[in-house]
């Protein structure tokens, strides 16, 4: 063993063992792709893209104007009308694919950055906003969309999607590759390190959930790189629990879809679980409250710009779709719109009373919560009037 350093874990290999890097900026990694980054088509053996090119074009619509979504509500968190805000920047593809791959019954179990997996759900963007601006604590109802609120705790959210599946399985939800239901849950390479995650794997597998866990490896989880998270790629982990794992190029928004289309179509028919590894990047920091020039270069941010999901997909309706400028242009005011919208009912929120989270905690108000609300309300109004 080598001498370690005070205050830091020393690293132990076995005989002739060395260590394992994650891959470079410069090196390349096996996943399944059906578009390059310079807008090619391409095939592969196990998965392939049946869609139309008008569904491409809604492709790039819906990551065009969720990008600008995030974007504005970055720009809010700056001007301080937002407490905090987690970007989904470069991560477009990988939800907007795995969302378009969703049917009306699957179930929607996100990390707190899904806005793009929201949009798809139809949740207004304007409820996201609620929560990270602090007047609510996620104001939306998960039945109305199939969208279950954000999950702050890193990684719980597998395991609720694990028993949600498990409920499926009970009532007879599946057996139906087409019509029947499953179960998606969302978290991010660090959450992998978790807990939680290795436990609803482990239920996942020896109760054959329909449910798929997908993972949207960006590289970083905060300021920690993926070698501290793994020493294999994260989708061979699958393999230990006894289910399948796929990677896919995360940046492309045509392959997100059809690996996401058969791990459903899987869980929905009754063959257990998959996960998914959408290998990809965060562009932008973990949250408004993080500085990723402390931890990480420049120059591997430049080599993952050359990959960004949108301006593939844009060079391909271009070049082989026969989509001219005036499109994009009217996409581009589309965006804009949603913006402006957007910054105003934020801004236009009104404050909450205190008093209202009394009556969000059960589904009927207990008496000793009534209770509560009233010494509260009788504290608070005690102050009137002393310039509080």
């Amino acid at each position: 063993m080598s001498e370690s350093v005070p205050g830091t874990v020393p690293e132990v290999f076995a005989p002739h063992e060395a260590p394992v890097s994650p891959p470079q900026a410069s090196e390349e990694v096996e996943f399944v792709q059906l578009l390059t980054p310079e807008g090619e088509r391409v095939k592969h053996p196990d998965y392939s893209f049946d869609l139309d090119d008008e569904a491409i074009k809604g492709f790039y619509r819906d990551m065009v104007l969720v990008r600008r979504i995030d974007t504005e509500a970055t720009a809010l968190q700056r001007q301080g009308e937002l407490g905090i805000w987690a970007s989904l920047l470069g991560q477009e593809a990988a939800q907007i694919g795995s969302g378009r791959a969703l049917n009306s019954k699957d179930m929607v179990f996100p990390t707190y950055r899904e806005h793009g997996v929201a949009f798809c759900q139809g949740v207004d963007p304007l409820r996201l906003l609620g929560l990270f601006r602090g007047v609510d604590q996620g104001a939306w109802d998960p039945r109305d969309n199939n969208f279950h609120l954000y999950t702050i705790v890193i990684g719980a959210q597998t395991l609720h999607a694990t028993g949600y599946a498990m409920g499926q399985q009970r009532d007879h939800a599946i057996g139906d590759a087409e019509n029947g239901e499953a179960t998606i849950a969302y978290f991010g390479d660090g959450a992998s390190s978790q807990g939680d995650v290795n436990e609803a794997f482990i239920w996942a597998s020896v109760f054959n959930a329909p449910v798929v866990f997908f993972c949207q490896n960006n590289q970083w989880a905060i300021s920690e790189p993926i070698d501290r998270q793994t020493r294999i790629p994260l989708y061979q982990r699958a393999a230990g629990f006894g289910f399948p794992g796929v990677r896919v190029d995360g940046n492309d928004v045509l392959a997100t879809y059809a690996v996401s289309q058969q791990a459903l179509k899987r869980a929905r028919e009754g063959s257990g679980p998959t996960l998914v590894e959408a290998y990809t990047y965060r562009m932008g920091a973990h949250t408004t409250s993080d500085d990723p020039t402390k931890y990480r270069l420049n120059e591997d941010l430049e080599h993952w710009k050359l990959k960004d999901p949108i301006a593939r997909v844009r060079a391909y309706l271009t070049r082989s779709a026969g989509v001219d400028a005036e499109w994009f242009d009217q996409i581009d005011a589309d965006a804009d719109k949603i913006a402006a919208e957007l910054r105003a009912g934020c801004l236009s929120m009104p404050d909450p009373s205190l008093t209202d989270f009394f009556d969000h905690v059960y589904v009927e108000q207990t008496a000793q919560l009534a209770e509560q609300k009233q010494q509260y309300a009788a504290y608070a109004a005690s102050f009137e009037g002393e310039g509080h």
